[in-house]
Order: structure tokens, then C-alpha cells, then sequence
């Protein structure tokens, strides 16, 4: 009885993991599905006449007469600017890289190749849709960070999304309770869409250029993910 009440557990813990990682797999496809859509969508919006939903939010986020004065308490433009930097290529590429020394010490390699592809990747692709839309930067208030690149997408929010998520993934697969993977994927959901606001905030962004970015970001992260699953699960 005790052999076949031990098989029974196991048995259902292989099928737990099972309808686990096949909801998984959905979930990312659901993400990779509607990130291509969204972008399209976002695209049709950012072309809409003259701009006339990107220059309404950024008007809503300055006082009214005074479009270099951010509404609310100064401290929101301060913690912006710190905010923001998580979103830029020095920070997430030294994340990326400790992430990818960790996971070459714990030989991890289906892991490693997922870092290595997906935040370099993500990285070339952005460089090449900036080059390709070649996007002013907004004129409409002052700039409250240094910019030197084209706007559309906004490269912290794509990053942000594909480096957040992709950690998020990976640290969620290994948490064992379903309230643990809830945490993890909030916080990287929260990180991302920190980052990508404090763009808008400080007037060097497009709202479109971080929609953009957020929807191509989640996209490409959960492309790279589904990718890595196929190759490791062949058949």
C-alpha cells in the first residue's frame, strides 16, 4: 500500500508540473500575441493626425501655462530621473551580465542562452526600428533628461521589459509556491512599467513610444522564452 500510495504522489506531482508548464507556455503566448498586436495598434495611434493622444498626456503631466513645470510634488521628477536609469543600457546590461555569471556557476546553459540572446537581441532590434521610424523627440515641453537617440520605440521601456520579464521568468521557475511566482512577475511588471512612465514623465518620450516599447519588450521576452522551451522539449 505504501509503494502505491508513493506512486500515486508522484505520479500526481509529474502531472502537476505538467499542466504547470503547459499554462505557462500559454501564458507567454498569450504575451508574445498580444505585444505584436498591441505594437500594430500603437503604431496606427502614434500616426493618428497630429499626435493628438501623445500631446494630450504629456499637456496632463505639466501645469497648465508652464509647460516645463511638471504637476505634483517635486520629489515625483526627482525619483523620475533615478527611476529611469534602471531602464538604461549601463544598468541593465551589468544586471544582465551578473544574472548570466550566476547562471553559468550553477550551469544552468539553456538559462545562460536566454540571457545571452535575449537582452542583446532585443537591444539590436530597437537600434534598428529607431533607424527605420526615426522619430523626432517630443518638442512639446522641456526635456528633463540628456536624449541622443530617435524616439519610436522608446529603447528603456523595450529593455526594461525584456530584461525584467526575462529575470522574472527565470526566478519564477524556480520558486516552488504559486503566491512566490505571483510576487516575482508583479515585481518585474511593476519595474517595467516604473521605468517606462518616468520616460514620459520627463518629457524625452512619446506616450506611443513606450507603449511601443512595452509591447515589444513583453513580445520579444516571451519569443526568446518560448523559443529556449521549444529547443529544450524537441518533441
Amino acid at each position: 500500500m505504501a509503494e502505491i500510495a508513493a506512486s500515486r504522489s508522484g505520479l500526481l506531482h509529474r502531472i502537476g508540473r505538467f499542466a504547470l508548464g503547459q499554462g505557462a507556455a500559454l501564458a507567454a503566448l498569450a504575451v508574445l500575441a498580444s505585444g505584436l498586436l498591441g505594437f500594430a495598434a500603437v503604431l496606427d495611434l502614434a500616426e493618428d493626425g497630429p499626435r493628438r493622444f501623445d500631446e494630450a498626456v504629456l499637456r496632463a503631466l505639466r501645469h497648465p501655462g508652464q509647460p516645463d513645470l511638471p504637476i505634483g510634488p517635486a520629489w515625483l521628477t526627482v525619483a523620475a530621473r533615478e527611476v529611469t536609469a534602471l531602464g538604461s543600457i549601463p544598468v541593465l546590461g551589468l544586471l544582465g551580465l551578473l544574472a548570466l555569471g550566476y547562471l553559468l556557476l550553477d550551469r544552468r546553459w539553456r538559462a545562460v542562452l536566454l540571457m545571452a540572446v535575449s537582452l542583446p537581441g532585443g537591444l539590436l532590434l530597437n537600434t534598428l526600428l529607431k533607424g527605420v521610424f526615426d522619430r523626432p523627440r517630443p518638442d512639446l515641453v522641456p526635456r528633463l533628461a540628456e536624449v541622443q537617440t530617435a524616439s519610436f520605440p522608446s529603447g528603456h521601456a523595450m529593455l526594461a521589459a525584456i530584461a525584467y520579464l526575462t529575470l522574472g521568468a527565470l526566478l519564477a521557475a524556480g520558486a516552488r509556491r504559486r503566491r512566490h511566482r505571483a510576487y516575482i512577475i508583479t515585481a518585474a511588471v511593476v519595474l517595467t512599467l516604473l521605468v517606462g512612465g518616468s520616460r514620459v514623465w520627463l518629457g524625452v518620450h512619446w506616450p506611443t513610444d513606450v507603449l511601443a516599447g512595452w509591447c515589444l519588450g513583453a513580445a520579444w521576452a516571451m519569443g526568446c522564452w518560448l523559443a529556449l522551451r521549444r529547443w529544450r522539449r524537441p518533441g
